[in-house]
């Protein structure tokens, strides 16, 4: 169990607190990354409870820990419910996931994850995937550009910068490098905001490449038939697109975020949310630790 750790995991005591852990339950981290989650769960577990992690990435699957309690899922967590029946599971007792980007993929220059490291831009999860970021930036047309810095990145230049990175393509001027498209897009990055909007830009291209707003909408689905009742669900949000996500399913049971009622009136929901309607964020002092969960939101639900 004494792995290296390549990512300080988010409101860990908080995550744990919220699955409400049973020695013997069956568990499930949707997202193993660097295994903090997964190393805490188990190690609340007896011989008779198990986890199962769900990774696509090759390396985080390599470093997975080696328990009997244990079973590192090669897979996206969009097919939860297969794998689940897969190892003969019917339900289980708690789901986590942590939908950040493990610090290794920021800190990989050959990832191209991050606009701090010059390199080009892949930014797969999956390496087997077949389009990376630079592909996407080299044939999307303008207006799918457009909307997926716009609605994926919230940028509100994000039809100008879409432009911008055609026209470098017409001139011939590659954008498949983080200088490249930097330098495309240049111009409508505000020197004020200039790491908070490169972030945003970097965002909206990883979501795209890994289409992970669908995949986190089928996962929720799925969350619905895989929980037993009474089961908890604990999701990690870092951006507004998920959270609000994440806080509509919870809420309705749906994306729209209404409630459907019965003939009575009463409410037809599938969860009751723990905490409140506002999520747990970190402290003060856990930030200090770990700026990069700053922006890290973990909303509770337990299954009726």
């Amino acid at each position: 169990m004494d792995q290296p750790q390549y990512h300080i995991p988010a409101l860990l005591p908080e995550c744990l607190d919220a699955l409400d852990i049973r020695p013997d339950g069956v568990y499930v981290d949707a997202t193993y990354g660097g295994g903090g989650h997964s190393r805490a769960i188990v190690d609340r577990l007896d011989a008779r409870g198990h986890l199962y992690s769900f990774d696509q990435d090759d390396e985080a699957v390599a470093r997975a820990m080696q328990d009997p309690r244990f079973t590192m899922v090669y897979g996206n967590f969009r097919f939860l419910r297969n794998f689940m029946r897969y190892y003969g599971v019917d339900g289980v007792d708690g789901i986590l996931a942590d939908l950040g980007v493990s610090f290794h993929h920021f800190d990989d220059s050959e990832r191209g994850f991050s606009f701090r490291f010059e390199g080009r831009l892949d930014m797969r999860m999956n390496r087997k995937a077949a389009h990376t970021a630079a592909w996407i930036l080299e044939n999307y047309s303008e207006e799918e550009l457009a909307k997926i810095l716009m609605v994926y990145g919230e940028l509100k230049q994000g039809r100008k910068m879409a432009a911008a990175i055609i026209a470098a393509r017409s001139a011939g001027k590659p954008v498949d490098t983080v200088a490249g498209l930097t330098e495309a897009v240049g111009r409508y990055i505000s020197p004020r905001k200039e790491k908070k909007e490169l972030a945003m830009l970097f965002q909206a291209l990883r979501i795209e490449v890994n289409g992970e707003m669908r995949a986190l909408e089928e996962f929720l689905q799925q969350t619905l038939r895989v929980l037993r009742p009474g089961g908890r669900l604990a999701i990690i949000t870092y951006h507004s697109l998920e959270d609000r996500m994440v806080k509509n399913f919870i809420r309705s049971g749906n994306f729209t975020g209404e409630v459907e009622r019965d003939f009575y009136g009463r409410a037809d929901v599938p969860f009751k949310t723990v905490g409140g309607s506002k999520p747990i964020v970190p402290t003060d002092e856990e930030i200090e630790r770990n700026p990069r969960s700053r922006s890290a939101k973990l909303r509770v639900a337990v299954k009726l």
